[in-house]
């Protein structure tokens, strides 16, 4: 690969990737994308393992006949059920994504963080392992049941979606908790709500911009550049790309609705 080809390929269950690579566009505007939604199999949270591994590589497969120098795991269940078993059978970069539990831990003042994540993420291995670094920390977790589905039907701003999110964080406030780490990379597409309904003083994280950084990093670190001679973005989604596209509407892409 010629180091003018630079693209870096990005894959969800869904739409929630779209968080990340936002996060990404803005930290480097210059350099081209391919996303894949794939939103016919979303959400990913209620799969096995098995059936995790098997999607993420149906994923990078796609990804890899788009020529991507590198790619971005964006979605916390893909990662956390499957990024040890891609990595040992990709040759090529793979960033994951995980809960942001680290800085949450790190800043917070009480010691006791939510956690909002799907119950695939909040039951894997790697999440759980995570956890034990902290031991003198409270975590009180909620597996985010059907939100990913009512984004992914274009209901972000619906009541049913508030209801929930009021039903899911009221015992983190009620454990007085300083932060909420959103684990799932739908999530941020609601921070708006989550502060209207959660004490100013409760801090709302995820890892967007930590992923955005890492990408920087590995460019930089394997002498690659940071833009590209032909810039585009192409996002490419197995349903109706109708709410793909209200979540794009501002930003310069190509989006293009396909059979996987």
């Amino acid at each position: 690969m010629q180091k003018n080809d630079v693209i870096i390929g990005l894959f969800d269950s869904g739409l929630g990737g779209i968080t990340v690579w936002k996060e990404i566009n803005n930290k480097l505007p210059q350099l081209s994308t391919i996303y894949l939604a794939d939103s016919k199999n979303a959400p990913y949270g209620p799969k096995s393992k098995d059936e995790i591994i098997t999607l993420c590589k149906k994923n990078i497969d796609f990804l890899l006949t788009k020529n991507v120098s590198s790619i971005v795991v964006a979605c916390n269940t893909a990662t956390t059920n499957a990024i040890n078993e891609l990595r040992t059978e990709y040759n090529l970069p793979i960033i994951g994504v995980e809960p942001a539990i680290k800085p949450a831990v790190l800043a917070s003042k009480s010691k006791k963080i939510g956690v909002l994540a799907t119950l695939a993420t909040l039951q894997s291995e790697k999440y759980i392992e995570a956890k034990k670094s902290f031991p003198k920390v409270e975590f009180v977790e909620q597996a985010g049941h059907h939100l990913v589905q009512l984004i992914e039907s274009g209901k972000l701003y619906s009541e049913e979606l508030k209801k929930l999110l009021i039903q899911y964080v009221t015992p983190m406030r009620d454990a007085q908790v300083d932060h909420i780490v959103l684990g799932c990379t739908h999530y941020p597409f609601f921070k708006s709500i989550l502060k209207e309904i959660t004490d100013s003083s409760i801090q709302i994280i995820d890892s967007g911009a930590a992923i955005a950084n890492r990408v920087h990093q590995i460019l930089e670190s394997n002498d690659l550049p940071t833009d590209s001679s032909t810039l585009f973005h192409k996002f490419y989604i197995n349903k109706s790309s109708d709410v793909m596209k209200s979540l794009l509407k501002n930003d310069k892409v190509s989006i293009i609705e396909f059979d996987f």
